[in-house]
C-alpha cells in the first residue's frame, strides 16, 4: 500500500501555476506539511518564497531577523483569510460533507461549492448595501430624516 503524504504535491501546484501564468509565483504561503527539505530546495532554486521560519538558527543580525518577522506575520495574516474562506465552506457549504466516490464527482461537487461561494459573495457586495440604504431610507425612525 502507497502512503498518502499531501506534501509531495507542491512542486506539482507550482508547476501548473507557471503553466497557466507563465511564470513562477513570488510566494507560496503553505502549511507545515509542504515545507520539506525537498520543497524547500524546489523553491530556492526558482526563486520561490516558501512562507514560514527557515530552518536552522536565526540570523544574528537583528536587522534580518526583523524583516524576516514581518514578512513571516505577513504571510501568516494572508492565510488566514483563506484558512477562514475552507472554514466557511465547510460550515456553511457542505464542503466537509463531501463523500463522492469517484473523484470526478468529488470534484464536480466541490466545484459546485466555491461556485456558490463565489456567487454568495457578490450577492453580498452587491446588494447588502442597496437593502442597508432602502431599509434606512424607509424605516419609520428615520422619517423625520427625509421630510427635512
Amino acid at each position: 500500500m502507497d502512503s498518502y503524504h499531501e506534501g509531495k504535491h507542491l512542486q506539482e501546484s507550482v508547476e501548473k501555476y507557471k503553466r497557466r501564468y507563465g511564470y513562477y509565483p513570488g510566494a507560496v504561503l503553505a502549511d507545515t506539511i509542504y515545507r520539506t527539505r525537498e520543497n524547500r530546495a524546489y523553491c530556492k532554486e526558482r526563486g520561490i518564497r516558501l512562507s514560514g521560519p527557515k530552518l536552522g538558527r536565526p540570523s544574528k543580525y537583528e536587522q534580518i531577523n526583523a524583516e524576516t518577522n514581518l514578512l513571516e506575520r505577513q504571510d501568516a495574516s494572508e492565510r488566514n483569510g483563506i484558512e477562514g474562506k475552507f472554514g466557511e465552506g465547510k460550515r456553511h457549504y457542505a464542503l466537509g460533507l463531501i463523500s463522492s466516490c469517484l473523484q470526478q464527482t468529488s470534484e464536480t461537487v466541490i466545484s459546485f461549492n466555491l461556485l456558490l461561494m463565489n456567487i454568495g459573495k457578490i450577492l453580498q457586495d452587491t446588494f447588502l448595501p442597496l437593502w442597508l440604504m432602502f431599509n434606512f431610507m424607509f424605516s419609520n425612525e428615520n422619517k423625520h430624516i427625509l421630510e427635512l
